[in-house]
């Protein structure tokens, strides 16, 4: 069996498992491509299959296109990563939030703001109507600015206002002259009218009672800044050649590029966060830069190895699946390393019992998340979405999820009992505190 024949028959074993109807993935190196392929179908009804041409929602992938187009204006001097939010966005306020002066374009790119997850208004049109909901509120205020990362889509949005003010066009259609266009990324779209006018799209599901359903595409809104591109594996390869200098033009200089991926937070043991990417160095010798996204109906991996050129992405039609493994997995096989090679290992750690009993509780962010952290027969467990793992420690901080090997990290207070845990990029509150953290109980 080839390499890429193991990669592929480890892409079908993990549809198998979770139920994934349709995955695209492709690779590049040095601007050549090197694999596309699709698999399962596009759409359970009609069974048209996935081919490596077929459009599916991108998620949260579409943030590095935002960050890459703030660097153009940094690139251009038409701005700073340090200037404050207010500069451009001067009707920018939170509720009880007396320093706003102190949050920098900076700290919306890296999800460094300090301020917790919010509810989803994706009915909210337009900035200013944006701008009057964060401040129609109290927020859950984590720390100073720089203290800890969490992801913030409320926050994140405003970039693509300030691309508005300092440009004076349409975020869309900037991103659309900057990127899609000379890219000719020509099945990519942020509009649900051009989406529908396309042909071999994909159709949307999520898992109810263990099927998939189709769902509706999300329409977003504001949040488009952060997750509405809509595109192909093939198209993201043209999208990835800009970070490793393949492609025919330069559109953002490579010193600019570069600092999207310097790191400014530690995510996990050896993973960290940029500008709407993340950064893992030393992994086998190379750089993995990368980052996923997940919205009903999506899941997506895209990201770059800038010592080989190479690029890779990964789209599925399917919420909540292994979009990253394959990722990964791709990766692993076009670096001849094994398949199933982890980006860090978790060690093991004995944990005291009296330690994990402060750990015991219930989670929650703004978006709506909810972790259970319990202890049932001497053994912890999380419980996620219905979905119950069983954990291990890897230090005085940290349980793993198992068999997926997820870290969960927690937060102490001065009486060193929980009131946060760290789980895919969000900072979940204990349920039971405040829903404002003071600075005195931080570690």
């Amino acid at each position: 069996m080839s390499r890429w024949e193991e990669f592929e028959a480890y892409v079908k074993e993990i549809m198998e498992l979770e139920q994934i109807p349709g995955v695209a993935v492709a690779l590049s190196e040095n601007g050549k491509t090197i694999y596309k392929k699709g698999f399962g179908k596009r759409d359970l009804e009609t069974n048209e299959p996935v081919t490596s041409e077929t459009i599916f929602g991108i998620a949260s992938v579409s943030k590095s296109f935002t960050a890459l187009a703030i660097m153009k204006l940094v690139e251009e001097g038409k701005l700073q990563m340090e200037d404050a939010v207010t500069k451009y966005i001067q009707g920018f306020r939170l509720v009880g939030y007396d320093n706003i002066d102190e949050i920098k374009i900076h700290h919306l790119l890296s999800h460094t703001t300090g301020i917790a997850t919010m509810e989803r208004m994706e009915q909210i049109r337009g900035f200013e109507e944006h701008l009057s909901y964060l401040n129609e509120r109290e927020r859950t205020y984590l720390g100073k600015p720089g203290d800890f990362i969490c992801y913030n889509n409320d926050l994140f949005l405003l970039a693509g206002a300030i691309i508005e003010q300092v440009t004076g066009e349409n975020y869309q259609d900037y991103i659309r002259k900057l990127l899609v266009a000379p890219l000719k990324m020509n099945r990519t779209t942020y509009s649900l009218r051009e989406l529908h006018s396309f042909e071999n799209v994909t159709t949307p599901y999520v898992l109810e009672n263990g099927k998939p359903v189709t769902c509706a595409w999300p329409t977003l809104g504001n949040y488009a800044v952060g997750g509405g591109i809509r595109s192909t594996v093939t198209d993201l390869l043209q999208y990835g050649n800009v970070f490793v200098g393949a492609n025919e033009k330069e559109l953002v200089s490579q010193p600019y590029i570069a600092r999207m991926t310097e790191p400014i937070h530690r995510i996990n043991r050896n993973s960290y966060y940029g500008y709407g990417l993340q950064t893992t160095p030393h992994y086998s010798g190379v750089t993995l830069v990368e980052h996923g996204g997940g919205q009903p109906g999506v899941s997506s991996n895209f990201g770059f190895i800038p010592e080989r050129g190479i690029v890779a992405a990964v789209l599925t039609n399917m919420s909540d699946v292994s979009a990253n493994a394959i990722w990964l997995a791709a990766v692993n096989t076009a670096l001849n390393l094994p398949i199933d090679q982890k980006r860090s290992e978790e060690p093991y750690f004995e944990i005291k019992p009296e330690l994990l009993q402060r750990m015991v509780g219930t989670y929650r962010s703004g978006e709506g998340a909810e972790v259970k952290i319990a202890i049932e027969n001497q053994t912890a467990i999380a419980t996620i979405s219905d979905k119950t793992y069983k954990l291990r420690a890897s230090d005085e901080r940290t349980l793993v999820m198992l068999p997926v090997e997820k870290p969960i990290r927690f937060f102490f207070d001065e009486e060193n009992n929980a009131w946060a845990i760290f789980l895919g990029l969000r900072m979940l509150l204990r349920s039971t505190n405040p829903s404002s953290v003071s600075d005195s109980i931080k570690n």
